[in-house]
């Protein structure tokens, strides 16, 4: 079943913890299935799961969420970091998600056909310097910076990152993972969550 799937990699059976990444994988109700009887997602969760239950030093996360809706996706990513630092886990992800890649990733390579092509902070490698005099867009916020009076929100279109000055009243409607359209409002820039 899911659940012994899940209590069969702890070295010494904890119930709460396998309890509590069920309920975190939101496989409650899928406790007693047969892998067979799940979906390609539910099975992607169950292997997360499974691979968190034993606390490892070290995690190899291979496109770890592509199976996922958005909303699933962002909360694992959470749990992903929380478990990350609580943990002091090295984590090796392989991913084509930029979002993901930005938000889980310290340290990111780029290979071509098996050789480094790139190397560096993630959030440097996919800015695009580039500035368009007007301009509107969509994307998904990525991060959320308070500075002082301002917070500063860093939303991925396509593969470029953009960064963003809110006010607090526009970023008290805002969270990470919402789409949203950024514009021009005599040349400063403006940004609305997408409902």
């Amino acid at each position: 079943t899911v659940e012994q799937n899940i209590q069969f990699a702890q070295p010494k059976k904890n119930a709460a913890k396998v309890n509590e990444l069920m309920a975190l994988f939101g496989l409650n109700e899928f406790r007693k299935r047969k892998p067979g009887g799940l979906s390609g997602g539910q099975k992607q969760r169950v292997a997360l799961a499974r691979a968190l239950v034993s606390q490892p030093k070290m995690l190899l996360l291979d496109e770890p969420l592509s199976a996922l809706d958005h909303e699933m996706r962002v909360k694992l990513q959470s749990y992903i970091l929380e478990v990350h630092r609580e943990f002091d886990l090295t984590t090796l992800l392989i991913s084509h998600d930029v979002s993901e890649i930005i938000r889980l990733s310290d340290f990111m390579i780029e290979m071509d056909q098996g050789k480094i092509v790139k190397q560096g902070n993630p959030a440097d490698m996919f800015t695009n310097d580039r500035v368009n005099a007007k301009f509107q867009f969509t994307g998904e916020v990525i991060s959320m910076v308070q500075q002082d009076f301002i917070v500063i929100v860093t939303v991925l279109i396509g593969k470029d990152l953009v960064k963003v000055i809110a006010n607090d009243q526009e970023a008290t409607s805002l969270q990470i993972g919402d789409k949203v359209l950024i514009a021009s409002k005599a040349f400063n820039p403006i940004i609305h969550k997408i409902s």
